[in-house]
């Protein structure tokens, strides 16, 4: 491997961090962010934008090495050249492997290999001083690498990671199962993983609610041919196919990226599922990077905000992934349906793929099934601003289950160190972070 313009960006990136005169604390200057919640803009920006390279795809080792900055579309696009996938891939084209890693990553794979992290074998990290360290399992930096996942860059940000790959295979059979009622489908749902866990037929299994009687788990298998191709990158809709097929065929691409056109099913909102927005707009619209344009242009346009302000009708985002233990998902469910006026909802299994690992801040039970379920819409706003996202704090809470941290966090900050260690938090600030150049967690993730 060539890593010679890999080391030259990094020593243009200390000098330049040295070389600041700006006491303000740390942040990147990036061009994707898959982050649903305000972040306070700093002076002292570092530019990572050019740290977006794969650098090395190695199958037989079973790894791929990437710059932190690039994005799965382009780690997908390397990897798949050669016949293997990192071996979980996040739903969408424009999050970055730095990015899954400091935050939480998962898809359907993930009864299998868990979530992103649990799936990287080494990193670079560079520190608020500008030092840069390397994180192992089995080095003396383990306790960053156990801690970095769930920290959203407050104790460091990712600048080359190793992630274990797959192989694959040029097509994947879909098959859609419905259920009628809540017990039946998680205890298909569990039925399933139990029996593909480690290996198996499936190698991938998610599942989708439209209504309270109505939901599908989708099982996914690698196959080296297909009798017929389905398409969903433009005039059809992929969630809108788990109602009408029984049996689909996807290129493992196009399986890989099946949610991105659509951002699931958040394209209404941009009125992208319109017959004529799709088919005059849609080559250009369909892909995440587009819809996150349009919102990061509404949130620091001035006229944008004075509209939304005095002639939009007030809304609550209810944007959140959660993680619940599988004997308490039907009651979750039913909570859901019955309080929270946001549909379809995303499911999608989780096992911990290595039972002697524990991510401080983000650790899942060892042999234990648990459902992330996924739900992501504005909601007309009738009570206090987060009074949805309380309810479903308070309910996750109560069921013992886990909230990932990318969207708006309505803890107050004595119950938020209830639930995270803020003891072993602050030994970590202590030891990698002395100055405080990075953001306090809590500070961070409660920005509004």
């Amino acid at each position: 491997m060539d890593d010679t313009n890999y080391e030259a960006k990094k020593a243009q990136l200390i000098q330049a961090i040295k070389s600041s005169s700006s006491r303000d604390t740390l942040s990147l200057q990036k061009t994707t962010s898959n982050l649903f919640r305000n972040r306070q803009t700093t002076s002292k920006k570092v530019d990572v934008r050019h740290f977006d390279q794969v650098l090395e795809v190695n199958g037989e080792a079973g790894y791929v090495e990437a710059e932190g900055m690039a994005t799965y579309e382009t780690i997908v696009n390397a990897t798949l050249k050669q016949g293997y996938l990192p071996a979980v891939v996040p739903e969408l084209k424009t999050i970055t492997l730095g990015g899954a890693l400091s935050g939480v990553g998962i898809e359907s794979s993930s009864f299998r290999y868990g979530l992103v992290h649990e799936t990287v074998l080494e990193f670079e990290v560079l520190l608020g001083d500008g030092h840069i360290i390397t994180c192992r399992p089995n080095n003396e930096h383990a306790d960053l690498f156990y801690a970095f996942p769930n920290s959203y860059g407050t104790l460091g940000y990712a600048l080359k990671v190793k992630v274990k790959v797959i192989p694959c295979k040029p097509y994947v059979k879909l098959t859609h199962i419905r259920s009628n009622d809540a017990a039946t489908h998680f205890g298909k749902l569990e039925e399933l993983c139990d029996a593909n866990r480690k290996q198996g037929q499936y190698a991938y299994i998610d599942a989708t609610a439209f209504s309270p009687n109505e939901m599908y788990i989708t099982l996914g298998e690698f196959v080296d041919s297909a009798p017929k191709l389905s398409n969903y990158r433009y005039m059809n809709i992929y969630y809108r196919s788990l109602q009408q097929k029984n049996i689909d065929y996807l290129s493992t691409y196009d399986y890989i990226w099946r949610w991105d056109a659509d951002w699931f099913w958040c394209s209404r909102f941009f009125g992208m599922q319109r017959l004529l927005p799709r088919l005059l707009l849609g080559k250009w619209m369909l892909h995440s990077r587009c819809y996150w344009k349009i919102m990061r242009f509404v949130r620091n346009n001035k006229i944008a905000q004075w509209i939304e302000k005095h002639l939009a009708k007030p809304t609550e985002s209810v944007i959140q992934d959660v993680e619940i233990p599988i004997e308490n998902c039907v009651q979750f469910f039913d909570f859901f349906f019955k309080n929270i006026p946001v549909q379809p909802l995303w499911m999608c299994p989780i096992y911990a793929y290595d039972d002697q690992a524990h991510f401080n801040f983000f650790d899942l039970p060892k042999n234990k099934l648990l459902i992330n379920f996924g739900f992501w819409q504005a909601v007309p706003q009738k009570h206090h601003d987060g009074y949805y996202n309380q309810k479903i704090e308070q309910q996750v809470e109560a069921l013992s289950g886990h909230k990932s941290l990318y969207s708006n966090v309505y803890y107050d900050e004595e119950k938020f160190w209830t639930i995270y260690d803020k003891a072993l938090y602050d030994r970590l600030k202590q030891k990698y972070d002395s100055k405080y150049s990075l953001k306090n967690l809590y500070d961070k993730v409660t920005e509004k």
